[in-house]
């Protein structure tokens, strides 16, 4: 495939699937950021339900475009897991908490998402990491949770519970999606589980709709628009096929980038603050991604 020559032939399956992976960590790095700018205009279980509404109108163009096969009752069944996990769980638990902390305060927190996708990844896939990798992972991990910790705050907030079954709520959906992408293809997991996610997202972000669409900061469509086509949908095309090629559980690990790439999108969309720590503890983290990657998987 033309993806793949851009990529170089000379690369091996796992860089694929870690460059793919870092490509939809980007992305979904930027969620929060976006969703502070356009939740206080918009409720936030609109902004979780509405968006993947969008973005499963766009999904049923892409499929139909391309004739692709209704999916077997198997994997419906997969798909309903993954839809409760990334399309409903996450997006709304989230949009929640970003009512009530700073963005940058989501995405580190968000940093033991990598953790718990290795763990369902492990558990779906029957992956079998070794004990280094796992404890790589565990000090990312925990650099994560000590930069939290040393941030200022009076300890865990009470959205910090709502990013917790966030967190659980994508692990699960990515762990699973991850697994079904291998046979059903990656963007193909997406589009059906926005598909199927139809029968709660829409009539849910229709009972909680503006009275109007009109009049709001134009970074608020824009916001929108890239939580639906990018958070919703096209950062997944590149997150499954991540997961395939380089495996759950070593491909998870890019997103302990995540957090870093959300405060660094938090100061220049926000206007919050950056400090030397800051910088420190992304280099640190990055550091046991790369680490990580050369970690064997059993």
């Amino acid at each position: 495939m033309l993806q793949e020559n851009l990529m170089g032939q000379h690369m091996t399956d796992e860089t694929k699937g870690m460059l793919y992976g870092t490509l939809g960590v980007v992305a979904f790095g930027l969620t929060l950021p976006f969703t502070r700018l356009v939740v206080p205009y918009l409720d936030p279980i609109f902004i979780g339900t509405g968006r993947a509404v969008l973005a499963a109108l766009v999904a049923i163009i892409i499929l139909s475009a391309l004739k692709q096969k209704i999916p077997n009752k198997a994997q419906i069944l997969q798909l309903s897991i993954v839809s409760l996990g990334v399309v409903a769980g996450f997006p709304i638990l989230s949009s929640w908490a970003m009512q009530h902390v700073p963005a940058s305060h989501g995405g580190v927190v968000l940093g033991i998402l990598p953790l718990a996708t290795a763990i369902f990844g492990a558990w779906v896939a029957k992956e079998r990491p070794s004990l280094a990798f796992w404890v790589v992972s565990l000090i990312g991990s925990a650099l994560v949770v000590i930069y939290v910790l040393t941030q200022g705050s009076d300890g865990l907030e009470i959205a910090d519970l709502a990013l917790l079954g966030a967190i659980i709520s994508a692990a699960i959906g990515y762990a699973v999606g991850g697994q079904l992408s291998k046979t059903l293809g990656g963007w193909q997991v997406i589009c059906w589980a926005l598909i199927i996610s139809l029968v709660y997202t829409l009539p849910i972000s229709i009972i909680c709709a503006p009275e109007t669409f009109t009049g709001y900061p134009l970074e608020v469509y824009i916001g929108f628009l890239y939580l639906a086509l990018v958070s919703m949908l096209t950062g997944f095309f590149a997150w499954y096929k991540g997961l395939v090629l380089g495996g759950i559980a070593r491909v998870s690990q890019t997103q302990l980038i995540q957090p870093f790439v959300t405060i660094f999108a938090s100061i220049f969309m926000l206007n919050e603050p950056l400090d030397f720590k800051t910088v420190l503890f992304a280099a640190l983290v990055v550091a046991s991604v790369w680490v990580g990657k050369k970690m064997p998987i059993g």
